[in-house]
């Protein structure tokens, strides 16, 4: 119908810039990089009001579509959507506390309660994943009453020693499971996954360092790194602001003003609600890169990737491989750290400060709260002359000639 809208196809919505994307009837796909989020939008006792109905491609277009039908049928039935599953969920959790749920279901009740505290709702961390893969196909049909130690111990055996980062994760989680569970007053104990521990053995892990670039060959390959492709540009970047690599790889034009750079809290490392905007002073090194990138711009985004958004940790790791370099893009921070140590380049403040590290305890933080923006900046202006090979001299190590 001219003027209607066309509805969309998953083709169309992978092709589409970011933006409002409309389906008709009040589904909407607010679409963001390679993901999104679907919108309901009706109208009920004339008020607008908008419902999320689950991020896309998790939720996919024909999910999104069977949601919006359901609720349009709530709708006509003289209910308000939102209200409806409000109660329908007060009910499921009423109906939960009066049974012995299966671990299944209780690891998925907790998550849904705590993942609004959690990063990206519990999505970027992956909160629930080890225990959905090591734990729950075991026990996952279990009543929680009916869950011993031996069943947690034997979840967790196969990876105890060649995954143990990953199984520490499954028993921390498995044991909140279980304490909530109980302050929700069922017959369960959390000392039964502290059993399970016990049971399993000491482990040592030795923990592998992640390998960093020695900072006296950065300058070489940040030479190397020459070419005008997003990911050459990102791996650049990633060396003269020696930022996270979510803070990077998200990096987007509009969070710049003037020759600061700030990273939203989202995408900083840290409990959601404990962790802030984080400003970045930019060197004129750093400054001439960010123009390159407007010239060349194609989204939002400093390092655009035509399938995801932005460009990937694999696809950074992917160049450093070509060249030939073992270092890793957050090895970059130890690069600069370590620099800032043999040269003295800074105070320890200063150089901790620059990483997004916390300084002191609470109450020396309560007191001292500057950033230390202008002290950075002079910092970082250093480091990137000695990246580019621009200073006037190298400063000798402490203890040399």
């Amino acid at each position: 119908m001219a003027g209607g809208i066309n509805k969309l196809t998953a083709v169309a919505i992978k092709n589409a810039p970011d933006g409002k994307l409309e389906d008709g009837g009040g589904l909407r796909l607010t679409k963001k990089g390679a993901g999104g989020k679907w919108i309901y939008r009706y109208s009920f006792a004339k008020r607008r009001r908008e419902m999320g109905l689950g991020s896309y491609p998790e939720v996919s277009l024909a999910e999104a579509r069977k949601q919006r039908g359901y609720w349009q049928h709530i709708l006509q039935g003289g209910k308000d959507p939102i209200s409806e599953r409000e109660r329908v969920r007060a009910d499921e959790l009423t109906q939960l506390a009066k049974d012995d749920p299966l671990f299944e279901d209780m690891a998925v009740a907790v998550f849904e309660a705590i993942r609004g505290g959690l990063r990206g709702d519990g999505t970027r961390g992956r909160w629930l994943s080890p225990v959905k893969v090591h734990v729950i196909p075991k026990i996952g049909r279990k009543r929680l009453s009916e869950i011993h130690q031996t069943d947690i111990r034997d979840a967790i055996a196969p990876i105890w020693k060649t995954k143990h980062e990953t199984a520490d994760k499954a028993l921390y989680r498995t044991r909140k499971i279980f304490h909530q569970a109980k302050l929700m007053g069922y017959e369960v104990d959390p000392f039964t996954v502290d059993a399970a521990r016990h049971m399993l053995g000491h482990y040592d892990q030795v923990v592998t360092p992640i390998v960093a670039t020695p900072w006296q060959d950065i300058p070489d390959l940040y030479a190397r790194l020459h070419k005008p492709t997003p990911v050459h540009r990102s791996l650049r970047w990633a060396i003269l602001t020696a930022a996270r690599g979510d803070g990077v790889r998200g990096a987007r034009f509009d969070e710049f003003d003037g020759d600061v750079w700030t990273i939203p809290a989202d995408r900083m490392k840290g409990q959601r609600g404990k962790v802030s905007d984080f400003r970045v002073p930019l060197s004129d090194e750093a400054l001439r890169l960010l123009e390159e990138c407007k010239a060349d711009a194609v989204s939002d985004h400093l390092f655009p990737s035509p399938r995801k958004g932005c460009i990937t940790v694999q696809a950074q790791i992917k160049i450093l491989g070509k060249l030939g370099e073992k270092g890793r893009p957050h090895g970059f921070r130890t690069s600069f750290r370590s620099w800032v140590q043999d040269t003295d380049a800074a105070s320890y403040d200063v150089a901790e400060t620059a990483l997004a590290h916390v300084i002191g305890n609470k109450v020396e933080r309560s007191y001292a709260r500057s950033d230390l923006l202008d002290k950075r900046h002079i910092l970082m202006q250093k480091w990137a002359e000695f990246v580019t090979g621009s200073e006037a001299k190298v400063i000798p190590l402490r203890g040399r000639s």
